[in-house]
């Protein structure tokens, strides 16, 4: 009787977590492509990250080597971007919070759902029509005020 018990519960445990994983990636599937792009290309991949963030190759490697994936690096320097924090500080957060998704970790960051940043998260990477543009991102505050980390 227990080993059903035990089965079943892992069965459940498994659908509950495939469930939001699927959840989870559908507000990124840009993401796939990324890491596509990314494998196929890696040291042009790492350029563009260089370029598009303006940092050095060493920065980047250093992202790429506590990552999972290329598109987490990508998602990483954005959001400190975003939010104003280090990358060290959006590295630790997503080590310990990267379970429950982009959309959980950007709205602990300070990055409201809904807002216009967030939207442009789920829309996908500028990483490759970038271009040197400048990106105004002050999740709603007024010029010359951002979040420090």
């Amino acid at each position: 009787m227990k080993v059903k018990t035990i089965r079943s519960l892992i069965l459940i445990m498994l659908t509950i977590f495939f469930s939001a994983t699927i959840v989870v990636a559908g507000s990124f599937d840009w993401t796939r492509d990324l890491n596509v792009k990314a494998d196929a290309d890696p040291s042009g991949f790492r350029a563009q990250l260089s370029t598009r963030f303006k940092i050095g190759d060493a920065q980047v490697r250093v992202v790429l080597g506590n990552v999972d994936r290329p598109a987490d690096a990508y998602m990483v320097f954005r959001l400190g971007e975003m939010s104003s924090m280090s990358t060290d500080y959006i590295l630790s957060k997503y080590r310990s919070d990267k379970s429950k998704g982009w959309g959980a970790l950007a709205k602990s960051l300070g990055i409201k759902p809904g807002s216009r940043e967030f939207h442009a998260l789920k829309q996908g990477s500028d990483l490759y029509s970038y271009e040197g543009k400048q990106h105004k991102h002050n999740n709603g505050k007024s010029k010359g005020k951002s979040k420090k980390g």
